[in-house]
């Protein structure tokens, strides 16, 4: 999390769709703003999220009527990805599980409360999928109900955070506002490693550790970097089973990657290669240290690889801020 003044944003409210564990809530909060309404359909978001926020989000949104959420400033979603994701099946708009659609209840409600800004997140294919076809019409839809719309594929690496984290932002103003340019925040650049943000070594239980044997290549790396710096392998090599230097940054986290580094990847660290600690996921999230985990590391490695990145979010919103 990066510092704010905390009371930027106190007259403004703000509803938090597909609202996983809550990475928009820490990141408007910390301007001061306040929740009125949260939805997301797992079972486990919801817990985590009232755990941590004392509000229990509301169940699958196409079954709540406009007139049921509260009026709002800001409407934040980070909507399902899967459906345009490399690493998904690609039908967009037509994916069976319906959850391509979801980006329509957005537009539904949006249409309904005309809040100020729309603040929407996604994986970064989602502005080349179907040949940016998908994307124009989500560009197409917002503008019909009245807004500017403003987006750009950012990285977190370039914003304070060790993780190599690529995602699409799109930031909707209502055309009333007569805000017609909007430029998204500069890179920090800031210097920062996965060593900088990880446990001591007496908080790792051993089922971290990898236990099969691995080549290391190179063990030997001096110099830090802001990005990823591979140093060794398990078998093939191929995504899962990667070794990085904790002077580089994390890979992605991922909800659902196979092998045996797998959502959170592998790393060489004071002499053994093992996977990150659920906290460490947390910190790769820019969630502060007081937030309750998940009980079960499986459902932490799978809720904060769907999250956001609070960092990158308060980036953006400190320069939305310089706008209303």
């Amino acid at each position: 999390m990066i510092e704010t003044n905390g009371n930027e944003l106190t007259n403004y409210k703000y509803i938090d769709l597909f609202c996983g564990i809550g990475g928009f809530h820490i990141a408007l909060s910390s301007f001061g703003a306040q929740c009125v309404f949260a939805s997301d359909i797992d079972r486990y978001s919801q817990d985590i999220y009232e755990k941590n926020f004392g509000m229990r989000p509301n169940g699958d949104i196409r079954q709540i009527k406009c007139k049921e959420i509260p009026s709002h400033d800001i409407l934040c979603a980070g909507f399902p990805c899967q459906p345009f994701s490399i690493s998904g099946n690609q039908k967009g708009f037509n994916d069976s599980t319906g959850n391509g659609n979801l980006f329509f209840e957005i537009i539904r409600i949006a249409r309904f409360h005309k809040p100020k800004i729309i603040f929407l997140e996604n994986v970064s294919n989602l502005e080349k999928h179907d040949d940016g076809k998908t994307f124009d019409i989500i560009k197409a839809k917002l503008d019909s109900i009245g807004y500017y719309i403003f987006y750009k594929n950012i990285n977190s690496s370039d914003f304070g955070v060790p993780q190599a984290r690529q995602r699409l932002y799109i930031i909707a103003i209502r055309k009333n506002l007569k805000i017609k340019n909007f430029v998204f925040p500069t890179e920090t650049n800031k210097a920062i490693c996965l060593k900088d943000i990880l446990l001591n070594d007496s908080y790792i239980s051993d089922d971290l550790f990898i236990k099969r044997k691995y080549i290391l290549n190179n063990k030997t790396i001096l110099n830090q970097s802001n990005k990823l710096i591979r140093i060794g392998q398990i078998g093939l090599g191929r995504q899962g089973e990667r070794i990085y230097s904790v002077l580089g940054h994390a890979t992605t986290l991922s909800s659902q990657s196979g092998g045996l580094g797998g959502q959170t990847g592998m790393y060489y660290i004071n002499g053994r290669v093992r996977k990150l600690h659920p906290r460490e996921c947390a910190r790769l999230m820019g969630f502060p240290d007081d937030y309750i985990l998940p009980k079960e590391i499986r459902v932490s490695y799978s809720k904060f690889g769907n999250s956001v990145v609070v960092d990158v979010l308060q980036y953006i919103m400190k320069k939305i801020i310089e706008y209303l």
